[in-house]
C-alpha cells in the first residue's frame, strides 16, 4: 500500500518540497508519494481533519498555516518556543507536530563551517521564520543578536517573545534606517534575512550589507539571486539564499516522519540546482567527509 505525504499551503503550487521530498522516498526505496494540498486558510480546520481520515502520514505546513496550525496540534517544545509548526505527523490521538525551519537553518550555518558562538549577528525581520532562526541562533550560543524590521510593532512584539523565551540570549532592536543598520551590519559575522524585501524583480535590499563574514537568506529564488544576496555578495560576503534551507529541513522532517537516518541534503541540492539551471552552491561543510 502506497503511503501519502505532502505540503499544505494557500498557494502551494509553487513550492518545490515534492520534488526533494518524492527524491528522499526514491533514494529510500519506499513505496510512498508526496503531494501539493492547496488549502485555503478558512479550511484548514476541515482539510486537517481529512487529510487525517484519509490516511496521510505526514504534512509540511507552509504560509499562511504555519502559526494557527500549533493551535490545532500536539506540538513539541521546540514549536511551541517557536510559536509555529511546519510539519505534521499522524498519530492514534491526532497529528503531533513539530518545527524543522530551525534545524534547516542551523544545517546552513553547518554547511558554511560558521562558529557563531559569542559572535554577533544582524536578523532581519520578525515572522515566523524570524522566530525559527531565532531559536537556532539561541542554541548556537551567539552574542548579541540584532533585530531589524520595518513594523516598529511587530519587531516590539519579536523582543519581547525573545527576551521571554530566550534570557540568555542578548537581543537587540535595530531601527530600520541606514546608519543603525550600517553600525550593526560592520560587526556581525552573520546576516540573515527572513523579509520579502527585494524578493521582486528589480527591487533592491534597502541597505548596504558591509564588514566581514557570510548572509544567509531564508527565501529563495529560482536562479538563486535575491537582492539581499545580491548587496550581501557585492560586500564580500558569502551569501547563500533559502533553497539549502528549504532542503535541510526537508530532510529533518523526514527523517522525524520515517525514524531514519537524514538523507543525502548535498546530493538533493545538486540535483533540485540542476533542475532549476542555477549555479551551484559551495557548502564545504556539507561535503563527504
Amino acid at each position: 500500500m502506497t503511503k501519502l505525504y505532502g505540503i499544505i499551503g494557500w498557494p502551494v503550487t509553487h513550492s518545490l518540497s515534492p520534488l526533494f521530498q518524492n527524491d528522499f522516498i526514491k533514494d529510500a526505496g519506499m513505496n510512498a508519494a508526496y503531494l501539493p494540498f492547496a488549502v485555503e486558510p478558512e479550511q484548514l480546520v476541515v482539510a486537517l481533519s481529512g487529510l487525517q481520515s484519509l490516511g496521510v502520514e505526514g504534512v509540511n505546513v507552509t504560509v499562511p498555516h504555519k502559526e494557527q496550525v500549533l493551535r490545532m496540534v500536539d506540538a513539541d517544545a521546540d514549536a511551541r518556543h517557536i510559536g509555529a509548526v511546519n510539519t505534521l505527523r499522524r498519530s492514534d490521538a491526532g497529528w503531533q507536530a513539530t518545527n524543522t525551519d530551525w534545524r534547516g537553518f542551523s544545517a546552513v550555518v553547518e554547511g558554511l563551517e560558521l562558529d557563531l558562538k559569542g559572535k554577533d549577528v544582524l536578523l532581519f525581520g520578525a515572522g515566523g521564520t524570524a522566530r525559527a532562526v531565532l531559536h537556532a541562533l539561541d542554541a548556537l550560543q551567539v552574542g548579541r543578536l540584532f533585530i531589524c524590521n520595518r513594523n516598529p510593532q511587530r519587531l516590539a512584539t519579536l523582543m519581547e517573545h525573545a527576551t521571554n523565551t530566550y534570557p540568555k540570549l542578548t537581543c537587540l532592536p535595530l531601527k530600520w534606517e541606514a546608519a543603525a543598520v550600517a553600525e550593526a551590519t560592520a560587526s556581525s559575522a552573520l546576516l540573515v534575512n527572513t523579509t520579502t524585501v527585494g524578493l521582486k524583480d528589480g527591487e533592491s535590499f534597502p541597505f548596504p550589507l558591509c564588514g566581514d563574514g557570510a548572509a544567509i537568506d531564508a527565501v529563495y529564488r529560482p536562479d538563486g539571486v535575491t537582492a539581499f544576496c545580491l548587496a550581501a555578495g557585492e560586500a564580500g560576503r558569502k551569501a547563500v539564499d533559502g533553497l539549502p534551507m528549504l532542503i535541510a529541513q526537508g530532510a529533518v522532517a523526514f527523517a522525524w516522519w520515517h525514524g531514519c537516518m537524514l538523507p543525502d541534503c548535498r546530493t538533493t541540492l545538486s540535483r533540485v540546482e540542476a533542475h532549476l539551471g542555477r549555479t551551484a552552491t559551495h557548502l564545504p561543510g556539507w561535503s563527504p567527509r
